[in-house]
């Protein structure tokens, strides 16, 4: 393994603790307990919380700020945060109009939000949650009941961090993030597997011409391996499943994501997006929006996903509204 990190041990301390000072203009760290929250600190709206197992950075950290997200909370590598932490981050956001949690649907986030959420409406805090079960790869994995939550996660947090910015309601702030995760839908592919640093091991095995088709972001399995194939032959295989599943019909405007899994070049991302863009024309279904490079990644990991967002102009709206975080910035 070989990894710029000192102690293993510490690696989310020190990344949080550098991170922070790397955009000291947008967020400021807690680390006991540890989260990140917006600089500004508003308090004039309702609050958005996030947060999960670290190794998919940018998400949550990077996604802090003006327009999206007011705190993010980093458990371990591939780990849950604890209730302690999340409990603080919501506390620390709460304005008086309440909270809402954006939980990925894996098991350990699920409970530890929920029993944070309990213990924030115990101290008078307003708390709603929505669950991101975009992944349509596999029904249940390692880590999940159900869908698995995945890069359609960052569009939850971009629509639903626009509608907390400009004013809306908790109840309508829910309802908005309610209404993406039930539009988005992602499936992607691993390459190669990626080393979790207090391992020291791959997470998973493929053999050198082998990839897997429907992986988690955790290095979850997925729906097969299959020898390697063209670019375009692996993206027909992810896009027939997610455009089967809401479905997807000629007339629909939508948002194309094309995301790194953090060791695939943009060379090759670009790749994937021209003939998923390409395929989307062809069943006349209109790419109006469009987001390429590294957002929920699986630390090294060589591979991609591919995320469809149904748009109403409502959506468009909120997803073209101002935002300053580190990963995601334009309007202001």
């Amino acid at each position: 393994m070989k990894k710029l990190i000192n102690d293993p041990k510490n690696v989310v301390t020190e990344a949080v603790e550098g991170f922070a000072a790397a955009h000291a203009d947008i967020v400021r760290a807690s680390t006991d307990p540890i989260f990140l929250v917006r600089s500004d600190a508003p308090s004039n709206k309702v609050g958005i919380v996030s947060g999960g197992g670290s190794g998919h950075e940018p998400m949550h950290g990077g996604f802090v700020g003006f327009g999206m997200l007011d705190a993010a909370v980093p458990g371990a590598v591939f780990t849950s945060p604890t209730p302690d932490p999340i409990l603080a981050a919501t506390a620390a956001v709460n304005g008086g109009r309440g909270v809402l949690h954006i939980v990925k649907n894996y098991t350990g986030d699920v409970l530890n939000f929920e029993t944070a959420a309990d213990l924030a409406g115990a101290d008078g805090i307003e708390v709603r949650s929505v669950i991101v079960n975009d992944d349509v790869a596999v029904k249940d994995s390692l880590y999940t009941a159900g869908r698995r939550g995945v890069a359609g996660t960052v569009l939850v947090e971009k629509i639903a961090g626009a509608a907390a910015q400009r004013g809306d309601s908790l109840d309508e702030v829910t309802a908005v993030a309610q209404k993406v995760i039930g539009q988005v839908r992602s499936m992607g592919v691993a390459l190669t597997p990626c080393v979790v640093p207090h391992s020291g091991e791959p997470s998973f095995t493929l053999e050198d011409d082998e990839i897997e088709i429907g992986i988690g972001i955790h290095g979850e399995p997925g729906r097969e391996k299959i020898k390697l194939q063209p670019a375009d032959a692996i993206v027909d295989r992810l896009l027939g499943p997610i455009l089967e599943d809401v479905p997807f019909t000629s007339g629909d405007k939508v948002l194309l994501m094309v995301n790194g899994m953090g060791g695939t070049p943009q060379v090759e991302l670009y790749i994937v997006y021209r003939h998923a863009a390409k395929v989307l024309a062809e069943r006349g279904i209109e790419v109006t929006r469009s987001l390429v490079g590294n957002f929920t990644t699986s630390l090294e990991m060589q591979g991609m996903s591919i995320s469809v967002l149904k748009l109403d102009d409502a959506l468009t709206e909120l997803w073209d509204a101002p935002v300053q975080t580190a990963a995601l910035r334009w309007g202001r």
